[in-house]
């Protein structure tokens, strides 16, 4: 939670709670459910939240906003996005049932009303959103597929609306045979600890 504290000084009691109740949580729905690997349990909080909320860094969502997290699996980067922004309204989706489970259980035990977690496939989604997010889930060729048509065209943002994908190393080679118009921040000149050295955030607009 320091690292947490660090970088976001600005959280809210409630937000600092909810927060805090997240470690127990997903150790808890892990040992039923294997939703995180258990090497990246001990570093939790870097690696599943603060990770997640990367994305925050590069792109703040206005209230009223909506957000599609697909792939989400037990809930990330949504559910640390949704604590963050609890004016928009996250929709978490994942064609495994039980971690959707995860994601509604641990909705509920930490009071997100701004959480729905849907068990289906991405293409399935009905709606239309202002940012997909997603971290790394498959490669941006196939999820700009997956995604097609679930972007809303008018843009609430300084940025436009499009995908907010969380995914690591070298994206030259994948990213060749992409057409749409795409950014790459680096994490590494947001967060100074070693984990987040390769991360980055690709915003493409779609």
């Amino acid at each position: 939670m320091k690292q947490i504290l660090h970088y976001f000084p600005a959280l809210s009691p409630t937000q600092i709670k909810q927060f805090e109740a997240l470690e127990e949580l997903y150790k808890f729905w892990n040992e039923q459910i294997n939703v995180i690997s258990r090497k990246d349990t001990e570093n939790f909080y870097e690696r599943h939240v603060l990770h997640s909320l990367g994305i925050a860094k590069i792109q703040s969502f206005e209230p009223g906003s909506e957000i599609l997290d697909v792939g989400t699996g037990g809930g990330f980067p949504g559910i640390p996005l949704a604590i963050l922004f609890p004016e928009s309204n996250f929709t978490l989706v994942d064609s495994i049932g039980k971690k959707i489970k995860v994601v509604n259980e641990v909705s509920k035990a930490i009071g997100l009303s701004n959480v729905k977690g849907i068990h289906c496939r991405a293409e399935q989604v009905e709606g239309k959103f202002d940012f997909v997010v997603s971290r790394a889930v498959t490669r941006m060729p196939d999820f700009l597929v997956w995604v097609k048509g679930k972007i809303k065209s008018k843009s609430n943002h300084e940025r436009k609306n499009g995908i907010l994908y969380l995914k690591g190393g070298d994206l030259t080679e994948e990213m060749s045979t992409v057409k749409q118009k795409y950014k790459e921040f680096l994490l590494s000149e947001i967060y100074t600890e070693e984990f987040f050295e390769t991360k980055k955030v690709i915003h493409v607009v779609i």
